[in-house]
């Protein structure tokens, strides 16, 4: 079975050459770049099963790197590093389509633990074929190019916004607490609290719905979470909580 190749992104020397020795010692190919420009050269040459991205890095910076990543490639887990006490916008990063963060400095079992997570998450979305537009209400989602389709007008959807949709239709009518979506959308325990899933949640209902402050198909469920419904059917005119 050949070896999971990681493309580590890293300008610190000592930190490189460290990585690079617990990678290859846990059998991992390893591939190393040191700023943004060559990280998304890289990339593209060898084809990593997973991405180690320090966000501070020369010539582009880790968000640009993820970003140029997901705009063609939804699949490979991206594990942002950051330096402790380092100003970061976590969700900026993972709006942007990172699998998790790490804080340097890390240790190693925790390092090779999120690798693994990652690399299962990853497996498990590999296995699972690629669907094409789908449609609920009014609206059309074509997840090939990341686009939505309301009474006509094209907007844009990020891929977590896309997960949300997806996780919301396969569990329709069932009353999701918040702890539950971030743990199948994000795919791991996110640190900051659940005021990140309403972020998400207010963004997307603003491309979806026709009043955000009313909405029809993503209901909040009053100190729970949230509850989705596609109108597919007519359904009673009693009010739904929003």
């Amino acid at each position: 079975m050949p070896e999971e190749k990681i493309l580590v992104v890293e300008d610190d020397p000592s930190i490189v050459t460290g990585l690079r020795d617990i990678l290859k010692h846990s059998g991992y190919a390893v591939t190393v770049a040191r700023d943004g420009t060559r990280a998304l050269a890289e990339y593209r040459r060898a084809k990593p099963d997973l991405v180690l991205l320090d966000i501070m890095i020369p010539e582009k910076s880790g968000y640009d790197v993820l970003r140029e990543i997901r705009k063609t490639d939804s699949l490979t887990p991206v594990l942002l590093l950051t330096a402790k006490g380092q100003e970061v916008d976590k969700v900026v990063g993972l709006e942007l389509g990172a699998d998790d963060y790490i804080v340097k400095p890390f240790g190693i079992q925790e390092l090779l633990a999120r690798i693994r997570a990652a690399r299962r998450r990853s497996g498990r979305e590999i296995r699972q074929p690629q669907p094409g537009p789908f449609s609920f209400g009014k609206l059309t989602i074509d997840p090939g190019n990341l686009t939505g389709t309301k009474d006509g007008v094209e907007f844009q959807i990020t891929m977590r916004e896309l997960k949300l949709v997806r996780f919301f239709m396969e569990n329709e009518g069932q009353v999701l607490s918040r702890d539950a979506i971030l743990d199948a959308v994000w795919g791991m325990k996110y640190g900051g609290g659940t005021r990140t899933l309403d972020q998400h949640i207010a963004k997307l209902r603003q491309k979806i719905e026709d009043d955000p402050t009313r909405p029809r198909y993503i209901l909040t469920v009053h100190t729970v979470g949230y509850q989705f419904h596609s109108l597919k059917e007519k359904r009673s005119g009693r009010k739904s909580p929003h």
